[in-house]
């Protein structure tokens, strides 16, 4: 606190304060949320943990008019779900969403295509209804758990490939 105006000090002496010189002993991390050098905790329902996830959902916008939806099926359902998708192939590749992230989500699940299966449509309605609410958070896990790490791994053109030779094998049905 500093002193009061009265108070005389010399022509030398400053009335704020300082910090000492250096700080006594050596700094760790020893907080709950400073986890530098702590294993990455993982397991049911924890998710995939990768920098920057939320960058996914300025990314969406790329895709904005590209989305073949059918009647019953909504945007924001739709990009709630496959940014689940999207951020589980970031964290694969230990680094923050790109936009082939979510092409892919939005490719396996037949967003992308003018004319998907009809078995398709009628599968991903019900996989993806509501899933927008924050109160569906184990219906967006499922989502992106029927992707499995394996298909997430491919480039952008095996996923096409293979969804156009049976999109059933990427989304474990």
């Amino acid at each position: 606190m500093a002193a009061p105006e009265f108070v005389p000090t010399g022509p030398t002496t400053s009335k704020h304060y300082t910090s000492p010189p250096q700080r006594a002993g050596a700094w760790s991390a020893s907080r709950p949320g400073e986890t530098f050098g702590a294993p990455v905790q993982s397991g049911g329902r924890l998710g995939a943990q990768g920098p920057d996830q939320g960058f996914a959902l300025t990314l969406v916008k790329v895709f904005e008019n590209k989305l073949e939806l059918t009647d019953g099926e909504y945007k924001g359902d739709v990009n709630s779900g496959c940014v689940g998708v999207a951020t589980k192939r970031a964290s694969l590749f230990h680094r923050a969403p790109v936009v082939h992230d979510l092409r892919i989500a939005y490719m396996l699940f037949g967003f992308l295509d003018e004319n998907p299966a009809a078995e398709l449509v009628e599968f991903r309605k019900e996989a993806f209804a509501e899933v927008h609410y924050s109160f569906h958070y184990f219906e967006r896990r499922a989502i992106a758990d029927m992707v499995s790490n394996d298909v997430l791994l491919q480039t952008p053109d095996q996923v096409a490939s293979r969804y156009r030779a049976n999109w059933r094998d990427q989304l474990g049905q």
